[in-house]
């Protein structure tokens, strides 16, 4: 087997160059609503969790604490998301998303959508499902477990 056969089929830079394209509009979509790819990913988090404590949500996102708190910052300003402390442990600050933070995360996957559709056009739904299915079962091996997240809530 020559070296062009056993590399005609690598994904990686395939893979690469469809995640900058969608990058590159998703974070021209989410501009405009004050969010950048980290606050989606928080927001989601907490969606899913329906509340986290800072730190579990630091473990969620593989971020250091100190981010976190920026990153918290910044959603709070924007009423995004609450901070309050933890009625079990009151060095423990509780964060949950707010109604405003649930109504801007549904727009930000509405635009999100819009930009998947764009780069994805070449694809049928079926494709889609199958893309989806597949990337999905290659990303298990290497997903932070968020069920923890909401262990003091």
């Amino acid at each position: 087997m020559s070296v062009t056969d056993r590399t005609v089929h690598r994904c990686g830079p395939l893979l690469d160059h469809l995640g900058r394209l969608t990058r590159l509009r998703g974070e021209s979509v989410l501009a405009p609503l004050g969010l950048r790819p980290r606050h989606l990913v928080a927001l989601t988090v907490l969606r899913d969790t329906g509340c986290s404590t800072q730190q579990a949500l630091a473990a969620s996102l593989a971020m250091d604490g100190t981010n976190v708190v920026g990153l918290l910052n910044d959603l709070e300003g924007d009423n995004l998301i609450e901070r309050r402390r933890s009625p079990e442990d009151r060095r423990r600050h509780v964060v949950e998303l707010t109604e405003a933070g649930l109504e801007r995360l549904a727009k930000a996957e509405l635009a999100l959508a819009a930009v998947e559709d764009e780069v994805l056009a070449k694809l049928d739904p079926e494709q889609r499902k199958t893309l989806y299915e597949l990337l999905h079962l290659a990303a298990s091996n290497h997903t932070v477990d968020c069920t923890t997240a909401a262990a003091d809530c």
